[in-house]
């Protein structure tokens, strides 16, 4: 199992004041810097930000401490990366000049824009605006129009918003578009030569129906005494994007595809990552491989890693293949169920030797052409991507075994490892004692015990309402996946080495991976500078773009529950804080707030934060994490991406505090009914 990275932190070193890290300003317009090393973040005054945004990168000098010597005072003296540099906003335009005011209020200024940089923006245009130039003595950035969206709809805005407000621009330079168009279609004849040809196998890709940019394919084919030749095939960016080029710099710069529900706002431009190094059907590709020698026991008995030349025969969907495993007909059908038990064997053992079986669960929406939401799609991980990932899991463990046994000048070879620290010990604690109430007692000694814990709570809550409560909730005690030089191993998947190999069309640290491997197998190494700082860099963008991803989720989200206010709905309850509570919709899958202010008529209530529960101080009821509710949308706010929940028959019920609810609805259910009788004495749950 992996050691923890967490490190001791320290006071300012008394000899040096200046520190790097990360600005973070709070709504108030104090701002903080999380510098690494720091015991406690730098507090940075309004007035001494310099230019720095909310989540750019600073350099900070510090300059004492508080009035009360509580905190550490600094001042911004250097920008070194921006976070945003593209805004939305409305244009003014005056006799001489314009100014972009922004919508966000992240945005503390508005942004100049000569009249010669309009690009057709018009008094009154809501419009994006990218800042070209900030000096240290001006109060204003000058920037230049961008893009217009006057006559886009309002799903337009926000999410081309939601990018730009995270940091992802939304069209690339044109350096960098000429570059990639510089590319021919036609291959090169001497590059294949230098590759082994796989053309003549059988070679598939899976991936959603909708998907434009094939990352990877699975060659197949039988050999003698039992053995399978699988190969997993990844698209050859690497031959494409050359270190320091303005295409490698942009990629790195984003770092990985931000995925929205009606849109991708992809890390390589439309020509490289939907047409030369996409795995197309019936089109020859560069591919790096790994092949692999294995059986059905999974029993791998020699693998072979290299660059190849490849071939798709057929292009599948995962519901097309779905339906073969599950009996129907169809292309390749028998090789199909042989991978398919290959698959099953290596997920068996995975969960045998100390992975954790977070089943994934994916909510997609249902879109009419101007991006409104016609419905919600659940979609569960099934035995179709579960190959897949199996197969993705083995040659992203394989290669970074490999690379992690090979010495550079008597040190391992500097390479990207994807990590996943043991979990928080008093998260952990915490989230134990709540799994209890569901019958599952955590084993804490060690963390293979954890990890059978875990195993065995998600195996009795599978097919339960609360299933996706604990998974998520589980998920939350865990740490963070990172992507650091620093190998610790993966705890989630129980494997000492692991990176990410499988996609570099959308990730950056895959394209990194790819250079490191390839000078491994030549026996040529040359270390990449500052390889860690960008590990960093890399796990940061994918964070932003989780965030993203969340908020574009959660405007979908409310955009269609915009049509059903005032409508009843069965809910689990998500979340609990001293405010009130989430609670998320069974059919939907769509969250919101019932506020702590609405249950004032029932109780005045408590957050107890070890229980996940806020309690009734006189009458002992409980809203707890995985209970039951009825909920009534009460309004669904698409400014604040933001939906109210109230709880059904609760104004009839004012002044009754001493009494458990009995209010029906309109639908003869009682909404209560599981918090009847539940009082502080009487806390246990019947074990299921």
């Amino acid at each position: 199992m992996p050691k923890s990275t967490k490190k001791k932190n320290k006071k300012p070193d008394a000899g040096r004041h200046i520190y790097k890290g990360k600005l973070e300003v709070t709504r108030s317009g104090m701002g903080f810097v999380k510098a690494e090393g720091l015991e406690q973040d730098i507090m940075i005054e309004r007035g001494n930000m310099l230019t720095a945004l909310n989540g750019d990168e600073v350099r900070v000098e510090v300059k004492g401490y508080t009035d009360n010597n509580k905190r550490v005072k600094g001042t911004v003296i250097e920008v070194l990366r921006r976070k945003q540099s593209e805004f939305a906003g409305v244009v003014e335009v005056h006799p001489n000049f314009a100014f972009l005011i922004p919508d966000s209020d992240k945005m503390s200024t508005d942004i100049f824009i000569p009249l010669n940089s309009l690009n057709g923006a018009k008094h009154g245009d809501s419009a994006m605006a990218r800042i070209v130039e900030w000096t240290a003595n001006t109060r204003n950035p000058v920037g230049e129009i961008v893009s217009v969206l006057t006559h886009e709809s309002a799903n337009e805005v926000a999410m081309q918003g939601l990018l730009v407000e995270n940091g992802f621009p939304l069209s690339f330079p044109d350096d960098v578009l000429e570059e990639a168009a510089r590319y021919p279609d036609v291959m090169d004849k001497h590059e294949i030569k230098k590759r082994k040809d796989i053309r003549d196998i059988l070679t598939i890709t899976i991936d959603p129906v909708d998907a434009k940019d094939f990352d990877d394919a699975i060659s197949f084919r039988e050999m003698k005494g039992g053995y399978y030749e699988v190969g997993v095939h990844i698209a050859d960016v690497s031959y494409y994007i050359t270190p320091d080029s303005e295409l490698d710099k942009e990629a790195y710069r984003r770092a990985t595809s931000v995925y929205l529900p009606d849109r991708v706002s992809p890390m390589l431009p439309e020509r490289l990552s939907n047409e030369l190094c996409s795995l197309r059907p019936h089109e020859d590709k560069y591919t790096f491989s790994v092949i692999f020698q294995i059986n059905k026991q999974g029993k791998v008995k020699d693998h072979w890693i290299g660059k190849t030349v490849m071939h798709s025969d057929r292009r599948f969907s995962y519901e097309e293949v779905q339906e073969i495993i599950e009996g129907a007909g169809g292309d390749h059908a028998a090789e199909l169920h042989t991978l398919n038990e290959i698959a099953k064997t290596l997920r068996s053992q995975r969960f045998k030797k100390g992975a954790i079986n977070f089943s994934s669960q994916e909510v997609r929406f249902k879109l009419d052409d101007a991006g409104m939401p016609l419905g919600i799609v659940i979609k569960e991980s099934k035995e179709a991507h579960q190959l897949i990932e199996e197969f993705m899991l083995l040659a992203n463990r394989t290669i970074a075994e490999y690379v992690g046994g090979i010495k550079y000048k008597g040190e391992p070879v500097p390479f990207p490892y994807r990590v996943h620290d043991v979990p928080d010990e008093d998260k952990l604690k915490v989230f134990s004692l709540f799994a209890s109430r569901f019958g599952v007692k955590f084993d804490l000694s060690t963390p293979e015990t954890i990890s059978k814990s875990f195993n065995a709570m998600l195996d009795s809550a599978r097919g339960n309402p609360e299933q996706h409560v604990l998974e998520q909730l589980g998920i939350r005690t865990m740490s963070k996946a990172v992507y650091t030089t620093e190998n610790i191993g993966h705890y989630g998947l129980g494997f000492a080495h692991y990176c990410h190999f499988t996609s570099p069309i959308r990730r950056y640290p895959d394209v990194l991976v790819h250079r490191i491997l390839q000078q491994c197998i030549e026996n040529d190494i040359h270390p990449i500078k500052h390889l860690e700082v960008q590990c960093r860099h890399c796990s940061d963008q994918e964070r932003r773009a989780m965030e993203t991803e969340r908020a574009a989720n959660k405007y979908k989200q409310v955009e269609f529950m915009q049509r059903f206010v005032g409508d009843e709905f069965d809910a689990i309850i998500s979340g609990v804080s001293t405010y009130g509570f989430w609670a998320e919709t069974v059919e939907h899958k769509c969250e919101g707030m019932v506020s702590a202010n609405d249950l004032f008529d029932i109780d005045n209530f408590e957050f107890n934060e070890g229980e996940y529960a806020l309690v009734g101080r006189h009458t002992g009821m409980r809203f707890a994490m995985g209970d039951k509710v009825r909920v009534r949308v009460l309004s669904a706010n698409l400014a604040k991406r933001q939906i109210d929940y109230e709880l059904p028959g609760l104004s009839s019920q004012a002044g009754k505090k001493k009494k458990p609810l009995q209010a029906g609805n309109s639908r003869g259910s009682k909404p209560f009914d599981n918090f009847k009788g539940n009082k502080k004495k009487d806390t246990k749950r019947k074990k299921r």
